[in-house]
């Protein structure tokens, strides 16, 4: 096997990648190439780069790539309402596959050997990292620390980085493991290990408590096209600024947060703390749009796949032939989910107040319970007839 001579880290400032960068180098004796995708982190990426330089690095690479995380890969969990095991909305797990995409991409411009992640031998995101490798660029390496070294711990990488000068911005009072980007941020660790253990403060930076939130509530217009949201109370955005400013507004009501033990594919359970508020609201206006563009059929056939949908992305298939062929028909569905909905924002909830569509296929006259010229409920009878010639079967065999 040839030499790794240089290698692109999935790098966030954070106390494990500072660790990592520092420990490449120093146990493989080579160039170690920082990347850091913004997802939208904002003020997490002051002085990254600057960071990673001092840390070791030889170069470091911050690429702005938000509009393409919201179109390429929010956007199209979206238009599955992809929601894991029912709560979930999967905002780290989309930005995997993309981080990657751009490491090998930054690899084969620089010559690297291998690529390299901060994910523990414990997560899921050492799977989506390395699945997602294996997809684009399987002649590439995966150097995996947490999997390799002698550290065991959080309080082994922080005596690491202070041995070594790092600065790092944890510390054992209060050990998140965070992660943040567009659609969510993320916490686990710390007291979050205890399920019973109610979260602390700190836990929330997105969204105020419920409890704190205005008395009044806000109505909000969304408009969509093909299933993707355009506006925002008749302003057009792009796909990152319709959730940076829905995140504003939603996150001030305190909609958005999710706390849940959730199992992991490499098959344990652990507790995590999400805040997903522009994101939640972007669900749920979604959802309730289809039910006057979608064909009962199409939208059941789609509701029954969307467990599946949701599962492979949090495994980390999203580059894998099921999750596009997947992709591909609930797309060819969606493209007459057009139209606007009318959102309430309360108190932690948000609620459909109206919807409307140039393509809806609800008949006001036909679903009245006034009298109308289009609907002869005598017919009613023969169906429920049909519809029961089989109970009926079944009933007469009965003692």
């Amino acid at each position: 096997m040839s030499r790794i001579e240089k290698v692109v880290l999935a790098y966030s400032g954070g106390l494990d990648t500072s660790v990592i960068l520092k420990w490449i180098q120093q146990t493989y004796e080579c160039e170690v190439i920082a990347l850091t995708a913004d997802l939208g982190q904002e003020e997490e990426l002051a002085g990254l780069e600057d960071k990673a330089q001092s840390t070791g690095a030889s170069k470091a690479y911050i690429l702005d790539v938000q509009e393409e995380f919201a179109r390429d890969f929010v956007f199209p969990a979206l238009r599955a309402n992809a929601v894991y095991e029912g709560r979930y909305l999967l905002g780290t797990s989309l930005a995997r596959p993309l981080i990657t995409k751009h490491m090998v991409e930054v690899a084969r411009k620089e010559g690297a050997q291998a690529l390299a992640h901060g994910a523990t031998g414990k997560g899921n995101d050492q799977v989506r990292f390395e699945l997602a490798a294996m997809g684009l660029a399987p002649e590439l390496r995966t150097i995996a620390p947490w999997r390799e070294w002698e550290l065991a711990s959080r309080t082994d990488l922080i005596r690491f980085a202070k041995e070594n000068g790092i600065p790092v911005p944890v510390t054992q009072e209060k050990p998140y493991s965070c992660d943040r980007n567009l659609l969510h941020l993320s916490f686990e660790g710390g007291e979050l290990e205890d399920p019973w253990q109610e979260p602390g403060p700190g836990t929330f930076v997105l969204t105020v408590p419920p409890e704190q939130a205005p008395d009044q509530p806000q109505i909000v217009e969304i408009d969509f096209e093909a299933g993707n949201p355009v506006a925002v109370d008749g302003k057009a955005y792009s796909p990152a600024e319709v959730i940076k400013v829905l995140n504003r507004i939603a996150g001030a009501h305190g909609i958005g947060r999710v706390d849940m033990v959730e199992n992991r594919f490499v098959g344990m359970k652990s507790r995590g703390v999400y805040e997903t508020p522009g994101g939640t609201v972007l669900h749920l206006a979604h959802r309730d749009l289809e039910g006057i563009c979608m064909d009962r059929e199409a939208m059941h056939l789609r509701d029954s796949l969307i467990p599946k949908y949701a599962t492979m992305v949090y495994n980390g298939y999203w580059y894998a032939p099921e999750r596009e062929a997947l992709q591909a028909m609930i797309d060819a569905g969606q493209s007459k989910v057009t139209g606007t909905v009318r959102m309430k924002l309360y108190k932690g909830q948000a609620y459909p107040l109206g919807r409307k569509s140039q393509y809806s296929m609800y008949n006001p006259a036909m679903a009245t319970f006034e009298a109308d010229e289009v609907y002869d409920q005598a017919d009613a009878a023969g169906f429920i007839r049909l519809q029961g010639l089989r109970l009926v079967a079944r009933g007469s065999q009965q003692d």
